[in-house]
């Protein structure tokens, strides 16, 4: 599951490196802030070990093999380089985030080569171990690093996820994440701070179905919580990471009919 989880964390963390005005409009299907791509984690992260004129070949964690095809329509971007605060690092909500975001470079198809790392969103068959890529991002090697301890501190010092239930009355939140996304609690106290975006929000503001970052740390065998970030409402009824079949990448790119 690790592999998998790992690929989740990358397309969690789209959002933070795509702003809305960012998105091009009519990008063949990439609604909104990436929906498309990351509203329901379609894709897979890998390495690249063939370039065509249509498609790269990728490995996965997983030892699998890829075929990712790409089209004029394809959006091609280099992830920023350099330190980004990881969850669980410093103080937690959006804020934090944007006085360190820096936004995505455009690329070319022809500045992807045997040997990068690659995310690709779109429309998957896990059959035939392929994606439609909406969208192609060159990853930093030192992102890829920071994405695997951000992995192995989940439910340390961090948790992300679905929210299932709130708690008013004990000041519990339970969550659905993680590596087997499984149910996971988190409590708040009276230091715990909320937040949506750049707003300060309460624990009574956090809504089912809202998709949250959390940071803290376990004490006698509870997460408290530090920090909440709360995403909002995820597209197609709240779906978290991983979950259907269909991204609805559409015509963005894909293998010929």
């Amino acid at each position: 599951m690790r592999p998998r989880f790992l690929t989740a964390l990358f397309f969690a963390l789209i959002p933070c490196l795509i702003s809305a005005q960012d998105a091009p409009a009519g990008g063949g299907g990439m609604r909104g802030r990436g929906s498309a791509i990351w509203g329901e984690g379609h894709g897979t992260v890998g390495t690249v070990t063939a370039v065509t004129s249509d498609h790269f070949a990728l490995k996965t964690e997983l030892g699998e093999t890829y075929t990712i095809f790409y089209s004029v329509n394809t959006r091609f971007m280099k992830q920023p380089a350099g330190p980004r605060r990881q969850p669980g690092q410093g103080r937690g909500g959006d804020q934090g985030d944007n006085a360190q975001r820096t936004p995505p470079e455009t690329i070319k198809a022809a500045d992807i080569h045997v040997g990068d790392a690659i995310m690709a969103g779109g429309e998957v068959d896990t059959n035939a171990h392929t994606v439609g890529a909406v969208m192609v991002m060159l990853i930093d090697p030192e992102r890829a690093k920071e994405m695997r301890a951000m992995e192995a501190n989940y439910g340390k010092t961090w948790l992300m996820g679905r929210v299932i239930s709130v708690d008013l009355d004990n000041a519990r939140v339970t969550i659905e994440g993680g590596p087997d996304k499984a149910q996971h609690v988190f409590a708040a106290d009276e230091n715990t701070t909320f937040r949506k975006r750049r707003d300060p929000i309460t624990l009574g503001d956090i809504k089912a179905g809202d998709m949250v970052r959390v940071e803290g740390a376990v004490k006698d065998g509870v997460f408290v919580a530090t920090a909440v970030s709360a995403m909002g409402q995820l597209p197609n009824g709240g779906r978290g990471a991983g979950s259907g079949a269909n991204s609805g990448a559409g015509p963005a790119g894909g293998p010929p009919q």
